[in-house]
């Protein structure tokens, strides 16, 4: 049984990673909760476990006095002699429990305390170890699918991935390997505390580091990133270092870089663009692929709105597929964006009965990199393009500035 006892304890060290000084100590806790069932809630029980040699010893202590109390902790002179000849009042006496008196019930109690007590460390283990990596991009293996929920094999704990973080429209499967960002570690959780997402702003941001290493190395800066998982994102980005192309550097060689998030995104469409300081500048660039005159913008400082003044024939790309782009470039700038081509402008002017021809509605003036629910076409531009209303899953381009 001694060794059967060492075996345990150097099996759950093991696997759960967990201090063995800490379960010799909740043992020792439970065999005394054991011990207790039967000589009372407030004896005073010694239990030791030897680490060497596995075995286990019980012994009871009471106080001898002149009246007894608590016979729990406490016995009489004339009860303290026969055990101790000289005792006195004041003295402590101990009493050897034979271990096998206790027989299975003492063993289950112990056990019990033991697993929950191993629960709790593993769980503390957890939240400190995953706690510092909060934002960063981790890796597993998709062990279960429930109800849409993804739980994930991690490296020493299980993550959950849950339905309204995946990108929409993309299916794991079991044994799979799958990428997500950590956006929480909840301590109180009753299932996996790692609570992980592929539809925040960081995951995408985590999957460019992985692949440029000028935004690795802080020489290319992403100051912002708005998306609508699995249909379209857009990228702010700025070089720190005047020789470096910000955006040729994410696009990389033949597209390779940007199609190897695009691939792990399931085919989303990114759309990158050089960050200005200048709003009108900002604004320009946020609503590529149309093309925008920077004196065609009016922003109002009161109402952080901004009207964008566009030719008939770029009103279209300039709004998106169902408001897409105007929406996104509205988030990214974070002011609210109008599309009016002159004749609309020039009717809103005088007062007559124009009409506008979109507005960008999801910003909420705060830029923040937030996400919301919508449809566009996949795929990834840069900076400069224009491409069609709908193109291919992987129409990127290198038309960035060389």
């Amino acid at each position: 049984m001694n060794n059967e006892i060492l075996d345990a304890l150097s099996q759950i060290t093991r696997e759960k990673s967990v201090d063995r000084a800490l379960l010799i100590e909740t043992l020792e806790a439970g065999l005394a909760s054991a011990v207790r069932k039967k000589y009372g809630a407030t004896s005073d029980v010694e239990v030791k476990f030897s680490n060497d040699t596995g075995a286990i010893t019980v012994a009871l202590r009471k106080t001898v006095v002149e009246t007894v109390d608590d016979a729990a902790l406490q016995l009489t002179v004339e009860q303290a002699r026969p055990h101790q000849p000289g005792a006195r009042v004041g003295d402590v006496l101990t009493f050897p429990l034979p271990i096998a008196e206790f027989g299975r019930n003492a063993i289950q109690t112990a056990k019990q305390v033991l697993i929950q007590r191993v629960r709790e460390a593993e769980r503390d283990r957890v939240f400190r170890e995953y706690s510092d990596k909060i934002g960063t991009l981790v890796r597993g293996v998709v062990q279960q699918v429930d109800r849409g929920n993804v739980i994930v094999k991690l490296d020493h704990s299980e993550g959950f991935l849950p339905a309204r973080e995946q990108i929409p429209r993309s299916y794991h499967r079991q044994g799979e390997y799958v990428r997500a960002v950590v956006i929480n570690v909840d301590k109180l959780a009753k299932g996996p505390q790692v609570i992980l997402s592929r539809t925040h702003p960081d995951f995408l941001r985590r999957l460019f580091e992985s692949e440029v290493p000028e935004i690795a190395d802080a020489i290319i800066e992403i100051k912002r990133v708005v998306r609508e998982p699995g249909y379209r994102t857009k990228m702010a980005v700025i070089s720190q270092d005047p020789k470096i192309d910000c955006i040729g550097a994410c696009v990389g060689v033949r597209g390779a870089r940007i199609k190897a998030v695009i691939d792990e995104l399931r085919g989303e469409r990114i759309d990158i663009i050089r960050w200005s300081d200048s709003l009108e500048t900002l604004i320009m660039n946020g609503l590529k692929p149309a093309t925008i005159h920077l004196d065609n913008i009016f922003p109002d400082v009161d109402t952080r709105s901004a009207v964008v003044i566009v030719d008939e024939d770029q009103q279209s790309l300039a709004i998106g597929k169902k408001g897409q782009n105007v929406r996104l470039a509205s988030r990214l700038c974070g002011w609210d964006i109008d599309i009016k081509t002159r004749a609309e402008f020039e009717a809103d002017s005088l007062g007559g009965p124009g009409s506008a021809g979109g507005e960008g509605t999801s910003g909420e003036g705060d830029g923040s990199d937030t996400d919301s629910a919508g449809e566009g076409p996949a795929g990834g531009t840069a900076e400069g393009e224009s491409p069609s209303e709908e193109p291919g899953p992987l129409a990127h381009s290198h038309s960035a500035e060389k």
